[in-house]
């Protein structure tokens, strides 16, 4: 998912409070089924609550963002899109609220897609003096580079991610070579995430660049460095996320807005119970971390890590519908 993040944070405000909504039966649902693990599970967990707890005869298609969102706006299906990044298409999204195509509901990922510079937590217990970009940059002995100890290193990701570049550019921009930081190409995603493995199992240091939700932060804890100054837009769009601009400024690093979005034909039809839950539902990377790396160890499917959640975490989810609905999910179980 990372590879498509746009470097745009627009806060759209969508909501679907006091919208017209019919008290008609649920019946057919399309529900969007991302092409990655967090988009997958949350596509399953909406099919099986809809399904059991609401009586829908709701389906999986398969998607991805842009054609997902395009074909809502323009052809009105598929009805549902569970994790709808909408950072992505600005322009699409807005356009179709504000023709009355679109409604947003509950903001997905409750504390947004995150990205940024990531330090083991047991670096960070070690030092807690240690909580930003800078700090970091002031012990290149506890970040050791693999190929060259006397030298701290700033891990990268893959040629053509987003934020690859923005990483490039912000090592320019606080001056980490200055002070003594190579900055390491890790080649792919498999040599990134093994690299923080490596390092986590062997209870060294390690500092450069992720996101989450992911599975492998469910697996490694890590904890995300402070930038040390507030998020500038404008210099984010203008040198931040350019490759070839010479002069990038520090800069934090936005959230992406993760929401779950709908056609307004199915808000209409979908009746207030649905549409309760699904302005309530929504969950935070921690749960969807470790989610995730269940998931990952025990080889699941969606359906699996759907069921997984319901039977782990009744605390929450019981919060997103009427006692009856959470039995009838309960009792399929």
């Amino acid at each position: 998912m990372n590879r498509l993040l746009a470097s745009t944070c627009l806060a759209f405000g969508l909501s679907v409070t006091g919208a017209s909504v019919a008290a008609a039966e649920c019946g057919d649902v399309t529900i969007a089924s991302m092409n990655w693990q967090s988009a997958e599970v949350l596509a399953a967990l909406d099919q099986l609550i809809l399904n059991e707890g609401f009586g829908c005869d709701a389906e999986i298609i398969v998607g991805d963002t842009v054609p997902t969102l395009t074909s809502m706006v323009e052809k009105g299906e598929p009805d549902l899109a569970p994790e709808g990044w909408v950072d992505l298409l600005p322009e699409v999204v807005g356009r179709g609220v504000s023709e009355g195509k679109l409604v947003g509901a509950a903001v997905a990922l409750s504390d947004g897609a995150v990205q940024g510079w990531w330090i083991p937590k047991y670096i960070a217990d070690a030092n807690p003096q240690i909580q930003t970009i800078e700090d970091v940059l002031k012990h290149p002995e506890l970040f050791p580079d693999p190929e060259d100890a006397s030298k701290g290193a700033i891990h990268n990701g893959p040629a053509g991610w987003g934020g690859t570049v923005a990483t490039a550019q912000l090592y320019k921009a606080y001056g980490a070579e200055d002070a003594g930081f190579t900055l390491v190409d890790t080649g792919s995603a498999a040599g990134l995430d093994g690299s923080i493995a490596k390092a986590y199992e062997g209870g060294k240091g390690w500092v450069g660049y992720y996101w989450a939700p992911t599975a492998l932060l469910g697996k490694y804890e890590m904890v995300k460095l402070g930038h040390g100054v507030p998020y500038d837009d404008a210099e984010w769009k203008r040198c931040n996320t350019v490759a070839d601009c010479a002069d990038p400024k520090m800069n934090d690093w936005p959230k992406d807005t993760v929401q779950t979005m709908l056609t307004t034909s199915f808000a209409e039809r979908a009746g207030p119970d649905v549409m309760d839950y699904l302005n309530k539902r929504a969950w935070s990377n921690a749960t969807v971390n470790a989610l995730m790396a269940w998931m990952t160890d025990n080889q699941a499917t969606g359906e699996d890590g759907a069921r997984h959640f319901l039977k782990e975490n009744e605390d929450l989810w019981t919060t997103w519908v009427s006692p009856e609905v959470a039995e009838k999910v309960k009792s399929s179980l």
